[in-house]
């Protein structure tokens, strides 16, 4: 299942299992991870993932990207830098992180802020957030934060990724919409 799609899964509304068939569901759903898809499609099988396969599918695609001086994944899309981080003592977590191309001063703070919220409330992501510099610069962020501790097979990770930086893109399009740059070219 691709996660850009034009068809919306329809919802099943279903009673909470109690907790001894959630130990059970959990133990299904993990079995069938590990299990990978039926058949032998070639990256079909979860593995570890690393920086390496990041990089590679980075390279694949044809993407200009960085390697920073903690030896993270970076690169700028759509004019925005995006970072590719595997967190975790064994690469547990994967994080497409994405940074807005301007900063905005302290006193748009609550308006940023506001338009955060109403984009977290309704969308499951990429979460977004602000950060104020020591000058009082705010930093608008989106993210995408994922568990594979189980591993994820090539397509898993590179919906994973796709997905950090088309709905970061989407969000910070958003944000240009709402903060028009006023340097930017007449209409």
């Amino acid at each position: 299942m691709r996660f850009f799609g034009s068809r919306r899964p329809t919802r099943s509304h279903t009673v909470p299992p109690v907790e001894a068939d959630t130990d059970r569901l959990r133990a299904d759903v993990e079995n069938v991870l590990l299990a990978g898809p039926v058949g032998d499609a070639a990256g079909a099988v979860p593995v570890p993932v690393t920086r390496e396969r990041v990089s590679a599918w980075l390279d694949a695609g044809g993407f200009t990207y960085f390697v920073d001086t903690d030896g993270d994944l970076g690169g700028i899309w759509h004019g925005r830098v995006f970072y590719f981080l595997v967190l975790g003592d064994d690469g547990q977590v994967l994080q497409v992180r994405g940074q807005w191309h301007r900063q905005a001063t302290i006193e748009r703070l609550g308006d940023i802020l506001e338009i955060c919220n109403a984009w977290n409330a309704d969308r499951i992501w990429p979460k977004t957030y602000t950060r104020v510099r020591d000058d009082g610069a705010v930093v608008v962020c989106a993210e995408v934060t994922v568990g594979v501790e189980h591993g994820a097979s090539d397509d898993q990770l590179g919906q994973l990724l796709e997905c950090g930086l088309s709905t970061g893109a989407m969000f910070f399009e958003h944000l240009d919409a709402a903060f028009p740059d006023p340097l930017g070219a007449a209409p």
